[in-house]
C-alpha cells in the first residue's frame, strides 16, 4: 500500500517546501486541496490551466510523489440553482485540472440539501439522495469525457451516509469513472461506533470492488461525542480492514488524515505496521 498524507496537515510552508517534507517523512503520495495549501498564487477556477497543472505535476514528480486525490469537496445537493451551477462548473474545472495533473481521483463528499452544507435529518431521506444523484450525473459524464476518476466519500452525516446508499449511487449512475473513497471513521458516530465491525464488513462487501482510495484516521469517544484523531490514537479496528486491502488492493493509495507535523511519522509507522502484519 502507498501511504500518503493530506498536504494541509503538513507544516505550513509553500507547496515546494511541503513536498520535500512529505517525502522526507516517508510518504509516497498526497491528498491535495488546492485552496488549503496554495496561498501565494490563485487557485480560482480560471487559474486552473494546463500549464499550472503541469508545473505542479513536475513538483510532485521531482519529489517522487503521486497525487492520490485532488480534493473538491463541494455541495452537489445545493438547492439554489445559481449556486449549484457554479459548483458543477468548479467540479468540471477540477476534473480538467486533474487530467493534466495525472491525479488518481478527484474526491468529493456528498453534501446536504441546504445552502449552508450543514447536517439536517433531510440528508437521510430519499428525495435528497435522488437530488444528489441527479446533480452528480453531469459531473460524472464530464469525468468520463476527460478520462478522470471521480470518487465519492460516504459520511454518516451527509446524504450518502452508509454503504447501502453508496452502492445505490454507483448502481444508478453505472459509470466506470465513479469510484469510492473509503474512510471507515466517517461512517461512525457516537450512536453506532460499537457496531463498527458490522459497518466495516458491510462497506467492504458492498463497495470493496469500487474502492479506489483509503482514508486513514482514528476516533475516540469524548463526552458522548465521536472525535477524529490520528491513526493509532483511537479505537478504529484497522486490523479488520487491512487484510482485505492487502490482498485485494495492492499498491492502492491510502492517505492519513487529522495528523499534525509532530505526529505524522508515528501515525505512518503505526498503520504501516498493521499493514505489514496483515
Amino acid at each position: 500500500m502507498q501511504f500518503g498524507i493530506r498536504l494541509h496537515d503538513v507544516v505550513q510552508v509553500p507547496i515546494e517546501e511541503r513536498l520535500k517534507v512529505v517525502k522526507k517523512q516517508g510518504f509516497t503520495c498526497a491528498h491535495v486541496a488546492l485552496s488549503k495549501v496554495i496561498s501565494e498564487n490563485s487557485v480560482a477556477q480560471s487559474a486552473l490551466t494546463p500549464g499550472y497543472a503541469m508545473y505542479l505535476k513536475r513538483l510532485f514528480s521531482k519529489n517522487d510523489l503521486d497525487i492520490a486525490v485532488l480534493g473538491c469537496y463541494l455541495n452537489l445537493a445545493n438547492p439554489d440553482p445559481v449556486q449549484l451551477k457554479d459548483i458543477q462548473d468548479r467540479y468540471m474545472a477540477n476534473i480538467r485540472f486533474a487530467a493534466h495533473l495525472h491525479a488518481g481521483v478527484v474526491g468529493t463528499e456528498t453534501g446536504a440539501p441546504n445552502t449552508a452544507y450543514k447536517f439536517e435529518e433531510a440528508c437521510w431521506n430519499e428525495e435528497s439522495l435522488q437530488t444528489f444523484i441527479k446533480n452528480l450525473r453531469p459531473v460524472v459524464k464530464y469525468a468520463e469525457q476527460m478520462g478522470v476518476l471521480l470518487a465519492i466519500e460516504p459520511v454518516v452525516r451527509h446524504i450518502v451516509c452508509n454503504p447501502i446508499r453508496a452502492r445505490r449511487v454507483l448502481d444508478e449512475i453505472q459509470s466506470p469513472n465513479l469510484r469510492i473513497i473509503f474512510d471507515p471513521v466517517n461512517l461512525l458516530e457516537s450512536y453506532n461506533y460499537e457496531k463498527q465491525d458490522e459497518i466495516i464488513d458491510e462497506a467492504i462487501t458492498l463497495l470493496g470492488k469500487d474502492i479506489a482510495v483509503l482514508h486513514v484516521k482514528d476516533f475516540v469517544i469524548k463526552e458522548g461525542k465521536l472525535i477524529s484523531v490520528p491513526v493509532g490514537q483511537g479505537q478504529c479496528h484497522w486490523d479488520r480492514i487491512m487484510p482485505y486491502m492487502k490482498k485485494e488492493k495492492p499498491f492502492m493509495h491510502a492517505t492519513l488524515e487529522d495528523t499534525k507535523p509532530e505526529n505524522a511519522v508515528t501515525a505512518l509507522q503505526y498503520i504501516q505496521n498493521i499493514y505489514d502484519k496483515s
